[in-house]
């Protein structure tokens, strides 16, 4: 698929292929010569639902002000841990490979993701050189999975604590209408309680791993139960957007949290804090 419009194109693109499955990057790149920076962008849907089709408004709106977006279909659900991660690292090493193909600018290649994308997006950008997420070999030269900065908006950053959090909410004498099928789709992906500790941004800080921290922000819709919340078995006395992000300084990372409002924040209200970042980040 190839939209052109005045301002920006629109360009869907194979970047892998297992046996009959076709992987898509959906590039939108601003009018013009380049090159632009790149930023992959991971949709949510407590990894198992969700498509590219969900990042287009935001990655035109990147788009209209002179930044590129890969919205990215990744393996999921059933697939299960670590096979999204596999293909984001991969996505990463074939944006700067092919960056001159595509009128981008191979240095300055960020990423984004919402809920369990915006958890999957910064476990990738912690984790670049794991050899299981770059277990998939690209044809060329060495090329890493590092990337130069990385955007969450509200993620579920802590699988673990979401988990067990949905579950008690279940059995509470009143069960929020949020909680529907989240701590199966947990499972499905997951599979177990240790597989979401360790694949977990928060617990690999507070571990003490070592990991790459690149600048961050992250943006939270406010009131927002289902990813702004206290885990009880916290060390800190503080909700997760700000247990991760002094988490994150203490390893010697800058990250923001952004609050807007809930009841917008699928639209400009999360978009220009957004743009905002990465024209500071990826000028």
């Amino acid at each position: 698929m190839i939209t052109d419009t005045e301002n920006i194109t629109v360009e869907d693109i194979e970047y892998i292929r297992y046996g009959d499955r076709s992987m898509i990057l959906r590039l939108f790149r601003p009018a013009g010569a380049g090159p632009f920076p790149v930023v992959l962008d991971l949709h949510g849907g407590a990894w198992n639902k969700g498509s590219i089709d969900d990042c287009t408004a935001r990655d035109e709106y990147l788009a209209e002000r002179g930044i590129a977006a890969a919205a990215l279909d990744f393996r999921h659900a059933a697939d299960g841990y670590p096979t999204s991660l596999i293909d984001i690292n991969y996505a990463v090493r074939w944006l700067k490979a092919n960056a001159g193909n595509y009128g981008l600018d191979a240095d300055k290649v960020a990423i984004t993701g919402q809920s369990s994308g915006g958890h999957l997006a910064m476990l990738a950008a912690m984790r670049p050189l794991d050899s299981r997420y770059a277990s998939q070999p690209l044809d060329g030269p060495a090329i890493d999975g590092r990337v130069s900065c990385v955007c969450m908006t509200w993620p579920v950053i802590n699988p673990i604590s979401r988990y067990r959090y949905a579950l008690r909410e279940r059995n509470s004498a009143n069960p929020p209408k949020w909680i529907g099928d989240i701590p199966e789709r947990h499972d499905i992906y997951w599979g177990t309680e240790a597989a979401m500790r360790e694949g977990n941004p928060m617990l690999a800080l507070e571990n003490g791993e070592a990991v790459e921290t690149p600048p961050a922000i992250w943006i939270q819709g406010r009131p927002d139960p289902i990813h702004d919340y206290r885990d009880p078995e916290s060390p800190l006395d503080l909700n997760e957007p700000e247990r991760f992000a002094t988490n994150y300084r203490k390893a010697g990372g800058e990250i923001e949290i952004v609050d807007i409002e809930q009841a917008t924040r699928s639209g400009e209200s999360s978009f220009e804090p957004l743009a905002n970042f990465f024209r500071k980040h990826l000028a």
